[in-house]
């Protein structure tokens, strides 16, 4: 093939000259090129290497369909690996370089891989380095995997995020698509129009025919833009080169009432011996590089189809210059048999015989975008007349129309090669018509299993020239029809998107802000070790020489001996008022809320709809019609908008108002033999205030709530103000005498030796309240909560469940490590543990773990297991300190 600027034509701007460069060669093209045109136009007919046999490959195509053409595009913190050239608008100081060869694309080490082809077939990894052990090959054989290089520095480029909604969305701006949002607009609807080049029109703009279209205010047309998803409820997704503005990408995130589908079709290839050679391609691409971009791709082309069209594409390639080699119509008995040359095409073979030529077009039908109707939840069906699959039945509001829903005629025939030699059906991954046979002999006949046995369609082009032909070969192979044979399934994205556009400016500290407390500073003065527990929160306050364990251990032993500080700030604080909130939180909670008196606290769980724990705390009741909720630390946003989910899905009718006021609120926690004495010194009038009990006060003139609840089995009160007052009232504390600030590793130890459950440590997605000890409170409630139902499985009833138990022991129990239901490990796990420390307080190993019939068998010493080492531990109670709770009381 020896590609070549034609003299006019096009649609490039020739008064702009660009410069760019390809593995190192300095090149040039015009405003108004792709990567793809401006190679064929500079003669270079190599572009890459294959994925498997590294053989040589050229331009195929001329859009996202392109199987060969894929580049690694920049350097640096702008690198981009595995772009389709097609689709790269060039542009000045453009740099690319091949992919997939090793050492150059002029000579290529592996490509002995293709002399070795009878050796490396369909599946030969799944028999092969197998023995002695995988792991032997693994390293070798990653490194001869991939195409590109994955960037290792940061992504430099800014990408954005938008949402839309509109009346009707056109995906496809070809003539179909334009004349869908034309009428659409007319009636008064809004519409948005998305096409994925530069310009609209589709073919049109490359056939001579003319475009019209009318801006209008209720018309929003995007250019540039490829849908690349569709959704459940209308909503799709699409993606907006924009690298001359702010932002290199944009992500659209479009819901519509309606959506048109006019995404055109696609050329299929036909199969036979040496269809890979360059200079091989799809004579559609052959007349869009010729009329849309000014480039004969070829002097001297061979046609070969199996349809009406290589007569129209005969007329056009000799209007544009290139001269006719043959016509090869397999209706007519003709075919191509194989192709001479390498690197480049020098001759066809054919049933007529041999014939020089440089470019071979082929052109084996066409196949609708049914990708994103398929996307969409619709069906499709083979066409047996038109030798395509086209859309059926929809689910959502949704139709195809022109080439997308197969609306043409093309009098096409099936063909299939005879010829021996190596006939490529995927030229992305190397897939040949003998590894579908293969597959069919080796019964993966299954089209899911035909995909992963050979990789058929599993290639940066997901397929797109590829698929078709490997189903009906399948089908030929097994006495199947291509509908009986079916399809993969169509997953998102429709063309390779990058991982940047879809963070969008979620990168660094704001792919999850932090949250500091409202003291942070305070804390930071103390000398605080901060961890990110969803906010940033005090692990401890290590004293010169202290380790962060010994600190935590000292704080802990402070909190039972006189009076610990703990900025409990982040703390869930949910407030539910109207006259139907105590039935609801009935709804919500294990536990019963409404005989709750106003000024009281009581524990309560919350499940999902499976049964399954999610969250525990203490709900206050503020007044008849208004309550508090305290939620985990890292429940709050999560419950909150469980409970508007709740009532605007379920319950909308009832009188009820939820408001997450957890950042208005902060909380400090005194916890100690001394706390009630400290309060008392600050000004606050609780000595009388007994345990799951609320008031409401002030200092001064700030507002105080103080509850007496406690997770560290101390007398404990949870005091909060507005949270502008934090830092004043902890620095205030702080100074009484005899007051220990502590961090979440001692409160940890803390709640270990009381056995405290903690949500998401000791309880997993199965853990229901059975089994962490309060099935009771069901068996006690008659109306219904959330996940009741689930909770009546009589897999919630089973003996065997793992339940909640302490575990003694000689030495300090790994968190993680099982229980040993047998003599000799490997065996069986009977549990694990979920909670572990040494007790300050008692001075040795105790641990919390979930053990199968864990209730039952206290007493029992079992054997753990965990990286190699086992232990002995016994089975007791989970509760090691003070099981009357008389400390609480005090």
């Amino acid at each position: 093939m020896s590609g070549a600027r034609r003299p006019g034509g096009g649609r490039i701007d020739r008064n702009r000259p660009l410069c760019f460069s390809f593995d190192g060669r300095t090149l040039s093209g015009f405003a108004g090129d792709t990567l793809a045109s401006a190679l064929l136009a500079n003669g270079v007919d190599v572009v890459g290497r294959s994925f498997k046999y590294h053989r040589p490959r050229g331009v195929f195509a001329a859009g996202a369909e392109e199987p060969n053409a894929v580049v690694q595009l920049e350097i640096g913190a702008y690198l981009s690996p595995n772009r389709v050239a097609t689709e790269i608008e060039l542009y000045e100081g453009l740099v690319a370089h091949s992919v997939n060869a090793r050492p150059s694309l002029g000579f290529d080490f592996y490509a002995i891989n293709d002399r070795l082809s009878r050796l490396l077939p369909a599946g030969f990894y799944y028999k092969t380095f197998m023995w002695p052990h995988w792991h032997l090959f693994e390293g070798t054989i990653r490194k001869a995997a991939g195409l590109g290089a994955a960037p290792t520095q940061p992504d430099p480029d800014r990408y954005e995020h938008r949402h839309a909604h509109c009346d009707v969305l056109v995906i496809g701006g070809g003539q179909a698509g334009i004349s869908a949002a034309r009428d659409a607009a007319q009636s008064g609807a809004r519409v948005m129009l998305v096409e994925a080049s530069s310009e609209l029109g589709g073919r049109a703009l490359w056939a001579g025919d003319a475009i019209n279209v009318d801006q209008t205010e209720n018309l929003t047309i995007l250019t540039r833009t490829t849908a690349f998803g569709y959704y459940d409820h209308n909503l799709v997704a699409a993606v907006e080169d924009c690298s001359s503005g702010v932002a290199k990408e944009r992500l659209w995130k479009i819901r519509a009432k309606q959506v048109v589908i006019a995404t055109g079709a696609i050329e299929r290839p036909l199969v036979f011996p040496g269809n890979d050679v360059p200079g091989v391609m799809l004579a559609s691409a052959v007349q869009r590089y010729a009329y849309g971009f000014g480039v004969a791709a070829g002097k001297r082309v061979a046609l070969f189809g199996n349809n009406d069209g290589l007569f129209d594409y005969a007329t056009a390639f000799e209007a544009a210059g290139i001269e006719i080699a043959a016509i090869l119509d397999t209706r007519r008995g003709e075919e191509v048999i194989g192709v001479k040359g390498r690197k480049r095409v020098r001759a066809v073979q054919t049933s007529r015989g041999e014939i020089a030529c440089d470019l071979l077009a082929v052109s084996g039908g066409w196949s609708p975008v049914v990708h994103l109707f398929s996307q969409s939840g619709g069906s499709i069906s083979f066409c047996d007349k038109r030798q395509m699959f086209v859309p059926d039945k929809a689910v959502q509001q949704v139709r195809c129309v022109g080439a997308a829903n197969g609306d043409f005629d093309l009098n096409t025939q099936p063909w299939q090669s005879r010829a021996k030699g190596k006939a490529f059906v995927d030229l992305a991954n190397d897939v040949t018509a003998a590894d579908v046979m293969l597959a069919a002999r080796e019964n993966y006949a299954s089209v899911e299993h035909l995909k992963r046995y050979t990789t058929l369609g599993m290639g940066p082009d997901q397929g797109k020239t590829s698929n078709v032909n490997g189903l009906m070969l399948m089908g030929d192979a097994t006495g199947r029809t291509p509908d009986a044979v079916g399809t993969t399934r169509f997953r998102p994205p429709y063309t390779p998107i990058s991982f940047g556009v879809i963070s969008g400016a979620r990168v660094g500290n704001l792919m999850r802000p932090r949250k500091f407390l409202p003291a942070h500073g305070w804390h930071q003065t103390l000398g605080a070790v901060f961890e990110d527990y969803g906010w940033q929160r005090p692990d401890a306050y290590p004293q010169a020489g202290e380790s962060l364990g010994e600190a935590a251990i000292r704080e802990a032993r402070a909190v039972r001996t006189s009076a610990g500080l703990f900025d409990a700030s982040p703390l869930g604080k949910i407030e539910v008022w109207g006259s139907d909130a105590a039935r609801f939180l009935d709804f919500i909670y294990v536990g019963t809320m409404s005989t709750l008196n106003p000024g009281r606290i009581r524990y309560g769980l919350m499940l999902d709809e499976n049964g399954v724990i999610i969250d525990d705390g203490v709900a206050v009741r503020l007044a008849e019609d208004r309550f508090l909720l305290h939620t985990t630390s890292g429940g709050a946003e999560r419950i909150a908008a469980m409970l508007d989910e709740w009532l605007q899905c379920e319950f909308s009718g009832w009188d009820v108002r939820v408001l997450d006021c957890t950042l208005q609120w902060g909380t400090v926690t005194l916890s100690g033999p001394n706390a009630i004495e400290v309060a008392t010194a600050l000004g606050l009038p609780v000595e009388a205030l007994p345990h799951m009990h609320f008031r409401a006060d002030k200092l001064g003139n700030v507002p105080v709530r103080v509850a007496r609840v406690s997770y560290t089995g101390e007398a404990t009160l949870e005091i909060s103000v507005p949270a502008r007052y934090v830092k004043s009232l902890l620095e205030t504390t702080a100074a009484i005498a005899g007051v220990i600030p502590f961090g979440v590793l001692a409160l940890d130890l803390l709640r270990t030796e009381k056995g405290y459950v903690h949500v998401g440590a000791d309880t997993d997605g199965m853990t229901s309240p059975g089994d962490i000890g309060l099935g009771r409170a069901i068996a006690k409630k008659t109306s219904d909560f959330v996940g009741r139902r689930s909770l009546l499985r009589p897999a919630c009833a089973r003996e065997d469940r793992l339940q909640l138990v302490g575990l003694e022991s000689a030495n300090a129990l790994p968190i993680g490590a099982h229980i040993m239901d047998g003599s000799n490990a490997p065996c069986p796990s009977g549990g694990f543990v979920t909670s572990t420390c040494i007790s300050p307080t008692l001075g040795r190993p105790i641990a919390l773990a979930r053990i199968r019939e864990g209730r039952a068998r206290l007493g029992e010493t079992v054997k753990l297991f965990d990286l190699g080492q086992i232990f002995e531990a016994k089975i007791v109670a989970p509760c090691f300190l003070d099981p009357d709770g008389r400390r609480l009381h005090d």
